[in-house]
């Protein structure tokens, strides 16, 4: 219960920061579950319409994890992927220079949720990077989101597992799981679980993605929010966008004129699922 009053606390001083605030600086740091159709700046046309002190930017390249923000330097790169190596001695990152341009207010930090899922991965690969970003950040008054990611449309029952020299190379066993997943409403919880648990153990706020494309799902199956397995579509991402405007503001998205490019009664829909 004193964790979720201190969340509410923080929520409530970002919404008070940003109203009064002559500029706020927000950087998402993430992959393509973040940027798909463009979602972080469909966020600032939504800004732009009551909150142009607001002002999003970010750091996000196809299928990189937060410890590879952190670990790695990108030496190529296509729309679909990146080619990267590991940093030598004296080295900085796209995302570590782009943490040092300015002194953010809010960074919104998105893994991919598989890795939340298995409890190895998490503690030595997840909440490691997110505890090294947040060592990189100079604003000591800095915010931190956790981008709670949705569960894969796929087929069940589904496990996921990583080998131990993609975790850690010491650990005892060759190869460490998620939980076996009977069900969508079983990897929901899970994720539920996994993200909210990093939450406290790292102080960071958790958004409610997840548990918001499952309510669109339920109520409304006809408005479909996936492109393919794992990554928005045109709607997924605008509802992404409604949910991080209202974080950001304290408004409710449904006062918005901004439907983007999307159906103008499924913008409608979506805004007032993220209310």
């Amino acid at each position: 219960m004193k964790s979720v009053f201190l969340f509410i606390l923080i929520l409530f001083a970002i919404d008070c920061f940003a109203q009064k605030a002559e500029k706020v600086n927000v950087l998402f740091i993430g992959n393509s579950l973040t940027y798909f159709h463009d979602m972080p700046q469909t966020l600032q046309l939504m800004l732009n319409e009551t909150n142009p002190n607001i002002k999003v930017e970010q750091s996000t390249f196809p299928g990189i994890s937060l410890s590879g923000h952190i670990e790695d330097v990108i030496v190529s790169r296509t729309e679909n992927g990146i080619r990267a190596r590991k940093k030598n001695s004296g080295e900085l990152s796209e995302t570590e220079r782009k943490i040092g341009e300015k002194k953010w207010d809010i960074i919104i930090l998105q893994e991919g949720t598989v890795r939340l899922l298995i409890p190895e991965v998490r503690k030595y690969k997840v909440e490691t990077a997110i505890a090294a970003i947040k060592e990189r950040v100079t604003n000591p008054d800095c915010k931190f989101i956790l981008f709670k990611t949705w569960p894969l449309k796929g087929y069940y029952p589904q496990e996921y597992c990583y080998s131990k020299f993609s975790i850690k190379s010491s650990l005892p066993k060759d190869e460490y799981c998620s939980p076996l997943i009977e069900s969508f409403e079983q990897e929901l919880d899970l994720i539920n679980d996994s993200y909210d648990l990093v939450a406290i153990n790292q102080s960071l706020i958790c958004s409610e993605n997840a548990n918001k494309f499952y309510e669109v799902l339920m109520e409304f199956p006809d408005v479909e929010l996936y492109e393919d397995d794992m990554h928005p579509n045109e709607n997924g991402a605008f509802l992404n966008a409604c949910i991080f405007y209202q974080m950001l503001t304290g408004k409710k998205a449904s006062v918005l004129k901004y439907t983007g490019a999307i159906n103008l009664k499924t913008a409608e829909i979506l805004k007032g699922i993220s209310d």
